[in-house]
């Protein structure tokens, strides 16, 4: 699935690189041609007003081998510099009205049979302008009307049209290097931006496996109490007390796992609805302190606490008591016999940090990013016999994200385990 996914990222990219690529290729060689296109009819019509008009003046037709150029020849019958600066080869025939030459006209020194074959290319387009190759060359012509036939302005613009042709060569081969070039830049960063969907999608089916089997224990727990009820039809409610007890309290499980599940849910989708207000961190985490202290007492536990007053943050008084509580019901779960509980509330440089301590076992290095992950546990055994779910700390993470603080841990192997809370401080 992933694999159709990354190949349907990097079509896509491609096909849109190369359109856009072709666009711009397009526009570069339309933009140019008409440029050289625009030149070329310039410098037909200038060379137009260089030439005479008719094969008057002294001027010599083709059949005797000779070329006059009475408006571009000096009166030693050299060619005029000041008149004749072309930068390309050109030169004039004209016609009579049947399209025979009467005269010729070039300030270089041109093959007669030339004349003949680009008066005969230039009858067959029988246009006032246009192009065609003769041999190895490019040439354009201009027609123009004169009193008794035409007069044809010729211009070879073969540098011209190499230009174009070595562009579209150029346009080919550097087309074909980008094209190769992006293909592997488009393959690495598609593997780079379906990477997280591939996450989101494993976390997904781990999430849908870890759910079902949490519900699947207390379900076949019920099953098997209710097949119990039914074997024994004949015994009255208080006889079969047991068995109903045991049922209600897999769904009381069932219960506070599905609420779990669903609030994390609601916080996921609830972000732009949290109304946040000012309230003091210290008096909240105080209050928590007093309500668990019958536990660690209970539970053997020394607590150590430092709580600076007036330490004030903005958010959801309400689900910052619930971090702390799960923090801290997590510090008395997995505290050792007779350990040592330490909460610190301070202030930092522009924060109110709190930390949550337990002695203990202590989590490896390869758990401590993953432990606010939904249903992870480091201990499955352990975690059943203290009856969590793997879902308080994917709570806190989610409410403190929201409230765009930091929650992380640190842990030290077979001695403590601190978990830091931190906010922005008002």
């Amino acid at each position: 699935m992933f694999n159709k996914l990354r190949n349907r990222f990097l079509i896509v990219n491609l096909v849109t690189i190369s359109v856009l690529m072709l666009l711009a290729f397009a526009s570069i060689y339309t933009i140019t041609y008409r440029n050289a296109q625009n030149d070329i009819r310039s410098e037909l019509s200038r060379i137009a007003t260089i030439y005479p008009r008719n094969a008057g003046n002294g001027q010599m037709p083709p059949n005797q081998g000779g070329m006059n150029n009475a408006g571009g020849m000096n009166n030693n019958g050299q060619p005029n510099d000041n008149a004749f600066t072309e930068r390309s080869l050109s030169f004039s025939i004209e016609t009579d009205s049947n399209w025979n030459m009467t005269a010729a006209h070039s300030p270089f020194e041109m093959d007669s049979t030339l004349y003949q074959s680009a008066l005969t290319e230039a009858k067959t387009i029988n246009k006032d302008n246009g192009q065609f190759k003769l041999d190895s060359s490019d040439w354009a012509f201009i027609k123009q009307p004169t009193g008794s036939g035409y007069k044809l302005i010729f211009l070879d613009i073969t540098a011209q049209q190499d230009i174009l042709r070595n562009l579209i060569y150029t346009f080919a081969a550097v087309g074909l290097i980008m094209l190769v070039a992006l293909y592997f830049t488009s393959r690495f960063f598609a593997n780079r931006s379906i990477q997280p969907v591939k996450e989101a999608f494993d976390k997904q089916k781990q999430f849908i496996a870890d759910a079902s089997h949490e519900l699947k224990t207390p379900l076949a727990i019920i099953n098997t109490n209710a097949d119990v009820l039914l074997s024994n039809r004949e015994e009255t409610i208080e006889s079969q007390a047991r068995w109903l007890e045991y049922i209600k309290l897999e769904t009381e499980r069932m219960a506070r796992l599905t609420n779990d599940l669903l609030y994390l849910t609601e916080m996921e989708g609830s972000r732009t609805q949290m109304v946040y207000t000012p309230f003091d961190l210290s008096e909240t985490t105080e209050r928590i302190i007093l309500t668990m202290e019958a536990v660690i007492f209970e539970k053997e536990l020394t607590l150590d606490y430092h709580i600076e007053p007036n330490l004030m943050i903005n958010g959801s008084q309400e689900q910052i008591h619930q971090v702390i509580m799960i923090l801290l019901d997590n510090a008395i779960k997995y505290a050792n016999a007779q350990g040592t509980i330490t909460i610190a509330l301070k202030r930092q440089p522009h924060e109110v940090s709190l930390t949550v301590t337990n002695t203990g076992e202590g989590i490896a290095p390869e758990h401590l990013t993953r432990i606010f992950d939904r249903f992870y546990r480091t201990d499955t055994s352990r975690a059943r016999k203290q009856g969590g779910y793997g879902l308080g700390l994917a709570i806190a993470s989610s409410i403190v994200d929201q409230h765009s603080g930091k929650l992380y841990a640190t842990s030290t192997i077979g001695e403590s385990t601190t978990f830091h809370l931190q906010f922005n401080a008002i």
